[in-house]
């Protein structure tokens, strides 16, 4: 690393610990020409597209670069996270990563196209996020036990909706299933935003989503809530039982969104975007955005994420063997 590079992150580590922007030369000196593309890779509108248009948009003004989003949804966001690993590793093409694309679909997937820790840069986490069970206007349970006697009551009527085959919300659907020996068909789609519109509009009974994505609808009573999938409430919906105070025992699925680059990514510009991510992370209006999403604001080091994945793929293996596998594609 050159005297130069390392005197601009030592006055970028400077300005991230003292909350101001970095000016356009310093971050000119590290950072790729041109806008920064943040890939989401799921259809707008769902709970990962609205942490990433609110992080890019303070990233932006931050390191006086246009970050632009582009969301690249499908295959559970497996197409969206393959744009990203074989693009250029200059640091100009990002990912907003997830429990999904760095987790789930590799493990679900019979020949990934991608491998979540050699094809990636990790760079920060920025928040982590409990899924929740939803049901419809139409759907007369009000409560866990409600809905489950009435699934059972009538067989083959019933299904729900996720973000995607593989995502934390379907795995959080077949687990429930598992768990509580309902039957249930899978209905896919291209995100949450979608999913939740159909929910809403009555075309399916029940959502396993992504509480942030879910959060503004739940107040506005357009969908219950019936429990969270997390160990403890969400303090963002303190009534909202969790999946084992509802009486589905040993029940803990979440997800998280994440900043990752393709493999290569200079250690520098790596550098420099992890601690301004952190810093974006740790504004006061950040936090109670996230916090206001049902999200825990996180913000790390590469190193801690890099961890999490390894941790992530420990964990969801087992579970997804022991619900069948779920091997597609």
């Amino acid at each position: 690393m050159t005297t130069m590079t390392r005197r601009t992150l030592l006055k970028a580590g400077i300005a991230a610990s003292i909350g101001i922007p970095l000016t356009a030369a310093w971050g000119d000196e590290v950072l790729p020409a041109g806008p920064i593309t943040l890939v989401v890779p799921f259809a707008a509108g769902g709970s990962t597209d609205v942490v990433s248009r609110f992080i890019a948009q303070k990233l932006s003004e931050r390191i006086r670069h246009t970050v632009v989003v582009e969301n690249t949804g499908g295959g559970g966001g497996a197409i969206g996270a393959t744009r990203v690993a074989r693009a250029n590793g200059n640091g100009s093409t990002l990912l907003m990563g997830t429990v999904a694309t760095h987790a789930i679909n590799p493990l679900t997937t019979k020949n990934p196209p991608y491998d979540p820790q050699k094809d990636f840069t990790p760079v920060s986490l920025i928040a982590t996020v409990p899924n929740v069970l939803l049901v419809g206007a139409s759907v007369k349970a009000q409560d866990l036990q409600e809905l489950i006697a009435l699934i059972k009551a009538q067989p083959g009527k019933f299904n729900y909706g996720s973000s995607g085959v593989g995502t934390p919300p379907h795995l959080s659907g077949e687990l429930f299933k598992s768990r509580t020996g309902v039957k249930m068909e899978h209905i896919p789609y291209k995100g949450g935003g979608p999913a939740m519109i159909d929910l809403i509009a009555g075309q399916i009974p029940i959502l396993f989503d992504v509480l942030s994505g879910a959060a503004s609808h739940i107040r506005a009573g357009s969908v219950r809530a019936l429990a969270v999938t997390t160990r403890e409430r969400s303090a963002s919906f303190p009534d909202v039982p969790t999946m084992a105070e509802a009486g589905v025992a040993d029940f803990e699925t979440y997800t998280w969104n994440a900043v990752f680059g393709p493999a290569g990514v200079p250690p520098a510009v790596v550098d420099m975007l992890s601690l301004q991510l952190q810093a974006v992370v740790a504004l006061p209006e950040v936090q109670a955005k996230l916090i206001e999403l049902s999200a825990t604001p996180a913000g790390s080091t590469a190193e801690v994420l890099a961890q999490l994945v390894q941790s992530e793929l420990d964990k969801w293996g087992p579970i997804i063997t022991s619900i069948g596998g779920l091997k597609r594609g």
